[in-house]
């Protein structure tokens, strides 16, 4: 219990230093929410119908991708790794309270653009919100595991934020939240299927679940538990 609250400790002390998770997780967001919002509904006034998924993805992907590694990096690439170890702390623990950390702090930036889009551009709310939520629910904790990859995988700093750049930007130029994927050519819309925003931007903007696309998150999530626990038993010898 004294190792679980030490590692609750470090990582709140973490979370208040870092200018990452402030910059990625609300004010990078929130300014493309203002600019791109008046933008997208002054050209496309059609766009208010899906404009608090759209800018939810967005937001999210750049959290997760943008924000997460960095702060996976600076726990397992430096000495508080072994202040961890010292101190008794498993290293999984690490990963787990940064995620957490990130899933609230992204949550609450949705939340955020969920008030604030109707209210700036008349953007139309979910026909169904709790729907919408546990869809979000699930899509920001689809990125963070996607994110813990990159940050466990990649030991330097640089090539992190490197890494992330590449996944983020067609994550979110190929999801759809720019313009319709219909608009696509063939190979682009297969090439942002890859990727959980495309997944995740049509879970939140259908009014029911398809099983499909439940079944598909779970594979990728269960996929990245894995090869997170694989990159953790490597960090550790």
């Amino acid at each position: 219990m004294g190792a679980f609250l030490y590692g609750v400790s470090l990582q709140w002390k973490l979370d208040i230093r870092s200018k990452t998770l402030l910059i990625t997780c609300y004010i990078v967001p929130l300014l493309f929410f203002v600019i791109m919002g008046g933008i997208f509904t002054s050209v496309m006034p059609e766009a208010r119908y899906t404009l608090i998924q759209s800018m939810t993805v967005f937001g999210v992907t750049m959290g997760a991708l943008i924000g997460l590694p960095p702060s996976l990096v600076e726990i397992y690439s430096s000495d508080i790794k072994k202040v961890y170890k010292a101190n008794g702390v498993p290293l999984y623990l690490g990963l787990v309270l940064t995620n957490i950390s990130a899933y609230i702090h992204l949550f609450l930036m949705s939340i955020i653009l969920y008030i604030a889009a109707p209210l700036v551009f008349d953007a139309e709310i979910p026909q169904n919100p709790g729907k919408y939520f546990i869809s979000l629910a699930i899509f920001i904790a689809v990125s963070l595991s996607i994110a813990s990859i990159i940050g466990l995988a990649v030991k330097d700093q640089a090539k992190t934020s490197m890494f992330s750049i590449i996944v983020f930007i067609p994550s979110t130029m190929l999801s759809g939240i720019m313009f319709p994927m219909e608009l696509l050519p063939k190979a682009f819309q297969t090439i942002g299927k890859l990727f959980p925003a495309s997944w995740g931007y049509q879970l939140m903007t259908e009014n029911a679940f398809q099983l499909e696309n439940l079944l598909l998150f779970l594979l990728i999530f269960v996929f990245a538990i894995v090869v997170c626990a694989i990159l953790l038993r490597r960090i550790d010898t």
